[in-house]
């Protein structure tokens, strides 16, 4: 969920690897095994967990100009806190829970797990983590993960079903679609495995506008698949009024419920990285998108709690 900052550099890599040094990265990617079809098992009841385990505050939003914070799981962001909920946070959309190959939930079909994997316990009872969409299995690189589309939509299906350490409210498949993949219609039918509600997403740097992309992405995407659409103003691609204008073409095509929108929390730092949205950025563009069920990208690293601050204040 970023935008392309350079031609040599994919846009997975350039957020896990070029977007400041507070991402860091997984470390070396690891083969994407083919595991055997695990028996099926509900989600495992969470444990009770005293208030003393969440860390946010469980007032209510100061400002609501957000639905959701996307979270994307890395080596270096493991233990997410914040303060989401104040401006009307109560979302969690996880970009993956399985990333080339290493999963980030323990005990999860016989892959190999993260070191010092997330605290789903706590994490569960946050107030701005009241639903969790669960993203399932990709890779950090996009072309390798729209070559192996069809081994991660069936991994996907694996995760999705298996125990787990929270209730998804829904499911979100992280192989992201543009119209640049001429191959992106086989995605419709690998998708008829994975559970619902189910969402995947979309950017537009080709600039086909909303119209287009919504009849593009009607022409294969299953008719209850939601679609989160990324704002591009992360890359200066769009202004914010042009993304509602999107937004607004998919609503019309693929239906209101069917659409959400992916708010860019990041800007170029001029030296081919990325910054922190200002608050001052920040506010006009989530101000424009009210009415939209708006999830922020992406929350841990760029929604400081100065910044929440000052966009209360505002």
């Amino acid at each position: 969920m970023t935008q392309h900052m350079h031609d040599d550099m994919d846009r997975r890599t350039l957020i896990i690897a070029g977007g400041a040094a507070a991402l860091g990265a997984l470390g070396a990617d690891l083969f994407l095994r083919e595991n055997r079809a695990a028996t099926p098992h509900p989600p495992a009841p969470p444990p009770p967990v005293s208030p003393a385990e969440t860390t946010a505050s469980i007032d209510p939003p100061e400002r609501n100009l957000i639905d959701g914070i996307v979270w994307q799981l890395l080596a270096s962001m493991l233990d997410p806190h914040g303060e989401w909920q104040r401006i009307g946070a109560h979302s969690l959309l996880l970009q993956w829970t399985v990333l080339d190959g290493v999963s980030f939930i323990p005990n999860l079909l016989g892959l190999p797990t993260i070191e010092d994997a997330p605290n789903w316990r706590r994490i569960q009872r946050e107030p701005w983590a009241k639903k969790i969409i669960m993203g399932l299995a990709s890779y950090g690189n996009e072309p390798n993960a729209r070559r192996d589309v069809a081994q991660l939509a069936a991994l996907s299906a694996k995760v999705a079903r298996a125990r787990l350490p929270f209730k998804p409210s829904a499911f979100y498949f992280p192989v992201e679609i543009d119209p640049t993949w001429q191959a992106a219609g086989q995605i419709g039918p690998l998708l008829a495995d994975i559970p619902r509600p189910l969402w995947v997403s979309c950017y537009d740097n080709s600039n086909v506008g909303g119209a287009a992309l919504g009849d593009w992405l009607a022409s294969f995407l299953p008719k209850d698949v939601g679609v989160m659409l990324q704002d591009g103003l992360g890359g200066h691609m769009r202004t914010a009024e042009s993304a509602r204008q999107y937004v607004e073409a998919l609503r019309v095509r693929l239906g209101p419920e069917r659409v959400a929108l992916i708010a860019e929390a990041f800007r170029p730092d001029g030296s081919g990285g990325l910054r922190p949205a200002t608050a001052q950025e920040l506010r006009p563009q989530l101000d424009t998108y009210r009415g939209i069920e708006t999830f922020v990208f992406e929350g841990p690293h760029y929604l400081s709690r100065r910044i929440i601050r000052q966009l209360t204040e505002g």
